[in-house]
């Protein structure tokens, strides 16, 4: 089994990666900045430890030993692009420094494209305040491409995700475009999101790219 360790495991998709792969029977690292905030977090095969994804001092110490990162942390109390430039030049620093070289990143859907070279970001209309938070995700995809790490950010829909619905383990892997809504699909729900992200944790299928999920 593999040593993973989740930066933002405290939150709606940290909570379910640490739990999916914790029942997969891998070692994990949940990383969250304040651990006496989160009981709901631990087990037989959690550890959960106190870190900031945005040092990468911090990053290293706690990746190290582990064979994969997973990055699914979100500040609501500093401006987007500044989390997340930040948190990105600390894990490409920071999990360097520990060995390790695979990082899988969880992204926005409204990053991807509804035409060629056209994000949805970018179509009239869309809201300048999610406009805002979505650049910061921009800027983490530039730096990662930048990097030598084996990285995937996997975006899903753009839309808000199901917090209630229970695992499927089911899903499907895109490309970069926003994907086409099937008749009867619900909301894709938080627990299948935690099952793509540690699929591609466990066994890499996707390397330096962005890719979209959803049912």
């Amino acid at each position: 089994m593999s040593g993973i360790v989740v930066f933002g495991a405290g939150g709606r998709a940290g909570v379910r990666v640490v739990a999916e792969a914790a029942g997969r029977g891998h070692e994990v690292t949940a990383v969250v900045r304040d651990p006496g905030r989160h009981p709901e977090l631990g087990g037989a095969r959690v550890k959960v430890a106190a870190g900031d994804v945005t040092d990468s001092g911090s990053v290293a110490a706690l990746a190290a030993g582990h064979d994969v990162a997973v990055q699914v942390a979100a500040r609501l109390d500093m401006g987007s692009r500044e989390f997340y430039t930040a948190a990105t030049r600390a894990l490409v620093e920071g999990l360097a420094r520990a060995g390790v070289s695979r990082l899988v990143a969880l992204g926005i859907g409204s990053l991807l494209e509804v035409s060629p070279g056209v994000r949805l970001i970018d179509t009239p209309g869309f809201p300048e305040d999610a406009r805002a938070f979505s650049l910061g995700h921009a800027a983490e995809l530039e730096l990662l491409a930048g990097s030598a790490l084996d990285w995937v950010v996997i975006a899903p829909p753009p839309v808000f995700l199901d917090a209630e619905a229970a695992r499927t383990g089911r899903y499907r892997f895109g490309d970069g475009r926003v994907p086409e809504a099937r008749e009867g699909d619900p909301a894709f729900s938080y627990a299948d999101l935690a099952v793509a992200l540690v699929d591609e944790a466990e066994t890499p299928a996707h390397h330096r790219v962005q890719v979209a999920v959803s049912y």
